[in-house]
């Protein structure tokens, strides 16, 4: 792998970043100024480039264009100030991967540049192999109709909605849908609407203008430009803020769209296909979606199940992912024991196959052994396996008392399926029979703590991700873990 090039005209920074990746295991190079930098492209090209914004003889947002014109796939991570909000906004507008703001927290920065670098590699790979789509595998009932509903679709320009929940695939099938259609020769051009700040939203779908704002140095095409010819996919499109949807409309309506600043209608032969884990009938209802937006959307609807209603697939996903890890890292392939696999099958997946494919590469990672056994399974999976037990031991066995104004914990929850709303019962009953005050409150704040934690878990700590796994909104988990004191 290529080295992290970190560019800063404080020693200190450049110090305190060299030290910090090299214990992760990255090489690194340090410049001073990014007159250096480009320079040294001359004969070599990083990985991932960390860069400040303000420097002598050259700011960073200067460099990242000029990076952006030699390498245009390379993440460029900016540093900048909390207050600088203009560069922030300038940085993104500029294709920078992210903005770190200064003074940062060196994990969270060190993890910020894993991310980057996970994201260079995934584009290594797609440049080397443009026709390459991941391979979808179902044998389920579910997943055969799904595969015929994109044969059916496969001569079709027809817009299509696919809904699902998070992590069960939806980009795939939108992948899918591309590469069997006529459009199969243009671009596929895929945006998370709610991944993106709304202020930056509309000039990545419709671009901007040169002047169109602070920082906007450079006409800018947007994604409808870069998708003319081929398919736009709009992940979470449920999302998006409203008065997007109006322009969204029109261009669905007549193909026409404004950059940013601009004052010439542009013209954008695209197939839009959408999805979203929302409920969209609803969210019309709540008045925060368009109806006339989703009856253009809603042509043709398909439903991606999730994981847990195909549980037949789940082996031959697992032994895929695992040998897919096993060539990412370049180890031999671990094989799961009966065992393990029972108890990879019996799991509820909230995060569905993205969930499972976390799971086997922990597994690639971190199972001690050749063959994995039901012990050496991650943390949540295992401790549900010694939760078992006592939970069907707790059913049978008369509950112990409890003094009145007690708060207890709810026993560790087995694995769905197998009985945990047994267990809630069990224990609002035992805390009802002795008196114990408030107990929807009690017991509705440990539910949501045990929630958000285990989402926190899953995303290592990033709270807008854990907020879009679980359904709810970043304000909402914000305000959560601070009055359930999970900051503390």
């Amino acid at each position: 792998m290529k080295p992290i090039w970190v560019v800063d005209d404080d020693q200190s920074i450049r110090f305190v970043l060299e030290k910090a990746l090299a214990r992760e295991q990255f090489a690194v190079r340090a410049f001073a100024n990014a007159r250096d930098v480009l320079a040294a492209l001359d004969d070599d090209e990083p990985q991932v480039l960390v860069s400040d914004i303000r420097m002598p003889g050259g700011s960073g947002l200067d460099l990242l264009a000029k990076i952006k014109q030699r390498l245009p796939g390379l993440p460029v991570i900016v540093m900048t100030a909390y207050s600088d909000l203009d560069s922030a906004v300038s940085a993104f507008q500029g294709g920078a991967f992210e903005y770190l703001a200064k003074p940062f927290d060196v994990p969270k920065a060190v993890e910020l540049i894993r991310r980057a670098v996970e994201e260079s590699l995934r584009e290594a790979v797609a440049s080397e192999r443009p026709g390459d789509t991941p391979e979808m595998l179902g044998q389920a009932p579910a997943m055969q109709d799904l595969f015929r509903a994109i044969g059916r679709l496969s001569q079709s320009h027809v817009t299509v909605l696919i809904t699902g929940e998070s992590g069960s695939g939806k980009e795939l099938v939108a992948r899918a849908l591309h590469k069997h259609s006529p459009r199969s020769n243009g671009p596929f051009v895929a945006i998370n609407t709610a991944a993106i700040p709304k202020d930056l939203l509309e000039s990545e779908l419709f671009g901007h203008e040169r002047g169109a704002f602070t920082g906007a140095q450079t006409m800018r095409r947007g994604r409808f430009e870069q998708a003319d010819g081929g398919t736009l996919f709009l992940d979470e499109i449920g999302d998006m803020p409203f008065d997007l949807q109006t322009r969204l409309l029109r261009v669905l309506s007549d193909g026409q769209f404004y950059r940013v600043g601009g004052h010439q209608p542009q013209k954008s032969n695209v197939r839009v296909i959408a999805a979203t884990h929302q409920n969209l009938e609803q969210r019309v209802k709540d008045g925060i979606f368009r109806e006339d937006l989703f009856h253009r959307l809603n042509v043709i609807r398909l439903r991606l199940p999730a994981l847990r209603e195909r549980r037949d697939d789940i082996p031959v996903l697992a032994r895929q992912f695992l040998q897919k890890s096993a060539r990412d890292l370049g180890v031999e392939a671990k094989r799961l024991s009966d065992p393990a696999l029972a108890r990879l099958a019996a799991f509820d997946y909230p995060g569905n196959v993205r969930q499972l494919e976390n799971i086997c590469h922990w597994l690639t990672v971190m199972a001690p052994t050749q063959v994995v056994e039901a012990k050496d399974l991650p943390p949540e999976l295992v401790s549900d396996m010694v939760a078992a037990p006592d939970a069907h031991a707790a059913a049978i066995a008369p509950p112990p008392p409890t003094a009145p104004g007690t708060q207890t914990m709810p026993a560790a929850s087995p694995v769905a399926g197998s009985g945990w709303l047994a267990d809630l019962e069990h224990e609002a009953r035992a805390l009802l029979d002795a008196g114990t005050p408030e107990v929807w409150n009690t017991l509705t704040r440990q539910f949501e703590a045990r929630l958000i934690l285990a989402a926190l878990d899953s995303t290592r700590g990033r709270r807008i991700e854990a907020a879009q796994r679980l359904g709810i909104g970043r304000n909402t988990i914000t305000r959560k873990i601070q009055d359930l004191g999970l900051d503390d």
